[in-house]
């Protein structure tokens, strides 16, 4: 494919987004509520609430990848679109990348602060290539497309990305790592804790119910029951701990 044939996928020096930002296309007409007009139903009507960042950004990509499509050579539908063109997309946006990938050759190869500029290629980050992946699979799928015939999760995509990620860990000398949940900590304290309150709730009950007499008597003993035993699954706990 020409690299050249996707003209209106221009991009917006002037955007502090994340990742990529493509350029804005045509937006729809404001209804007659939005200008204002529909007579006196439009004040008692509340206008409805923005779209979010992330929103807002998936529409303009979305929109500018259907530009995209338009201007390929032949032009495609998105019905014909498939991972090798979502990859060659994402390499016709190599060109308006900010991110600079030394080459082999470059002495700065795998140095991550370069001490001197370079004549090497700029490129679009990893993150944001991954990131414009993300927001036009889930586009693709709530404009009506199947998530098994989905272009963007294709395989040949993954293997891309995967590919782009490794390769600009070696020429920029910054490993990309993934992030490690915590796993959640219990510590003894805490249950003694837990079963000393326990315990006297249940001592406050039992007291209750000998003094209402009645069906409060045995609440009361089914309460302080279960204060023992829950007294009793605590020692076993610290024992085994």
């Amino acid at each position: 494919m020409d690299s050249a044939s996707g003209g209106g996928a221009a991009l917006n020096p002037n955007s502090t987004n994340e990742g990529i930002s493509l350029a804005s296309a045509s937006a729809p007409p404001p209804t007659g509520t939005q200008q204002g007009g529909g007579g006196g139903g439009g004040e008692s009507s509340s206008s409805p609430a923005p779209p979010s960042r992330y929103e807002s950004q998936k529409r303009r990509d979305w929109n500018t990848f259907l530009q995209y499509l338009k201007n390929h050579k032949p032009p495609l539908t998105l019905a014909r679109c498939s991972g090798a063109h979502v990859i060659e997309f994402l390499k016709y946006l190599d060109q308006f990348g900010k991110t600079k990938v030394h080459i082999t050759g470059c002495p700065y190869f795998g140095h991550p602060n370069p001490p001197a500029p370079c004549s090497c290629p700029l490129k679009q980050a990893w993150g944001s290539l991954d990131a414009l992946i993300g927001r036009l699979r889930a586009a693709y799928e709530e404009n009506g497309g199947r998530p098994e015939s989905n272009p963007f999760g294709a395989k040949a995509v993954r293997i891309y990305l995967r590919e782009v990620r490794e390769g600009q860990a070696k020429a920029r000398g910054i490993p990309y790592e993934k992030k490690k949940r915590k796993r959640p900590t219990v510590t003894t304290t805490a249950v003694g804790v837990n079963v000393s309150v326990a315990a006297t709730q249940a001592v406050d009950g039992g007291g209750t119910g000998a003094v209402g007499g009645g069906d409060d008597s045995n609440n009361g003993a089914g309460t302080v029951a279960n204060a023992a035993a829950a007294t009793a699954a605590a020692t076993a706990t610290t024992t085994s701990v």
